[in-house]
């Protein structure tokens, strides 16, 4: 049924106004009222359209052939050209495996220990023991990841390491760890673990810090130990953390960081530590192919979404909680 707001009575026209128009004078009010926020808030917004939106437009080189002297839009149109090498290049599946597991591995890995962490830290006591712990893990994250590389390389050197060294003490000879594809993936996630886990578990403290403490006082009452304290109440809070951490590291699965798997990278442990950003920049940047390595990158960033907006439906249907 349509109602004719032209011939309709007063309350009839009041009823039929579109819901925007209430929404356009609410949001309209909030920016005479807030101004000061929304201008702080215009910052961000023209950062990501200027450095994230406005580039994804030369994503359409992936169905070129370009060259740096027709530019993006002069260049020759190949259609799927591009995607048909990428697909047929026989290093293309071992590079996609390497960089899911990898990815996987890290994930993994890195999701339980941050809780753990916080959940050990939520129940000292002590403020001078639970700072230093705080600060003692935090700090790495501050560390350039060239230094940790250095650190790391410095530690497995077989010759004047302390690893190595410990190995020749007890008779094991000079092992190189770098130079074993099978010990690359450890290496790289230890590091990782090393660095980002007292990062994280901030995140999980603040979670903590907004529980109401009549729930701890109820389970206090009803004789809860600390381990049930930690089950029921605590654990509980922090799932909707979790569960976004780990919808956002699924989405970043494919996007794993280039700069520590590209240092820590030789000729010997080439097999596991060769995945897809490593790969881009060397076709992309040093080969000069340009339109493969947007190529591959455009295949990289789909996957990622794909995944993204799977495991986010996934988690709305099972936990009820997701990005959106």
């Amino acid at each position: 049924m349509t109602l004719d707001v032209e011939h309709a009575t007063p309350a009839e026209a009041v009823i039929s106004k579109p819901r925007s128009v209430s929404h356009r004078s609410r949001l309209t009010r909030s920016v005479r009222r807030y101004w000061q926020l929304y201008l702080l808030l215009l910052v961000p917004i023209v950062w990501f359209i200027v450095f994230r939106y406005v580039p994804m437009a030369n994503a359409i080189i992936a169905f070129k052939n370009y060259n740096p002297i027709d530019g993006v839009w002069g260049s020759p149109w190949v259609g799927f050209d591009n995607f048909e090498r990428l697909f047929r290049n026989p290093v293309f599946p071992r590079l996609v495996a390497n960089t899911f597991i990898l990815a996987a591995y890290t994930l993994v890995a890195s999701l339980p220990l941050p809780i753990i962490l916080a959940l050990a830290l939520n129940e000292v006591r002590l403020r001078f023991f639970k700072r230093t712990v705080q600060l003692v893990t935090y700090a790495p994250y501050f560390i350039s990841t060239v230094v940790i590389v250095s650190m790391t390389i410095l530690l497995l050197s077989p010759r004047v390491g302390l690893l190595g060294r410990t190995f020749s003490f007890f008779g094991a000879g000079q092992v190189d760890l770098l130079a074993d594809a099978d010990f690359f993936r450890h290496i790289y996630v230890a590091t990782d673990l090393w660095t980002t886990t007292g990062y994280s578990a901030v995140i999980y403290l603040a979670a903590l810090a907004s529980v109401d403490v009549s729930l701890y006082e109820a389970a206090k009452i009803d004789g809860a130990s600390r381990l049930q304290k930690i089950r029921h109440v605590d654990l509980p809070a922090l799932m909707p953390t979790a569960t976004i951490i780990l919808i956002l590291g699924v989405g970043n699965i494919m996007a794993i960081g280039f700069e520590k798997a590209f240092l820590l990278q030789n000729a010997l442990n080439l097999s596991t530590s060769e995945i897809i950003p490593t790969y881009v920049y060397k076709t992309g940047i040093l080969n000069a192919n340009f339109s493969l390595g947007a190529t591959i990158g455009l295949f990289n960033a789909v996957i990622s979404l794909v995944l993204l907006l799977v495991v986010n439906a996934v988690s709305k249907r099972v936990t009820g909680s997701g990005l959106w």
